[in-house]
């Protein structure tokens, strides 16, 4: 597998050498599987409802960004559990 794009939301603006830049708090990122396709991971503590909605919207809007280089890496696969009973809570 390997990270392809970085998702994140806009959480607010700042300011900096007199210019307003935005804000964004990174939610999940996008992998490519060994076979070409392509799926998310999405931060579990991620909540679509704390994000700012000035216009009232139902939506939000999840950018995508280039992975920067030095991190794309690979990510950990998950194995399966075939005893319930070993997970720790």
């Amino acid at each position: 597998m390997k990270k392809v794009k970085d998702l994140a939301v806009k959480t607010g603006t700042y300011q900096k050498d007199g210019q307003t830049k935005n804000r964004y708090m990174n939610v999940g990122i996008v992998m490519r599987g060994d076979d070409g396709n392509e799926f998310i991971f999405l931060e579990r503590t991620f909540n679509p409802a704390g994000v700012p909605n000035p216009d009232g919207k139902s939506t939000v809007l999840v950018s995508m960004f280039d992975v920067k280089d030095g991190q794309a890496k690979q990510e950990p696969v998950a194995q399966s559990v075939d005893d319930v009973d070993s997970i720790p809570f």
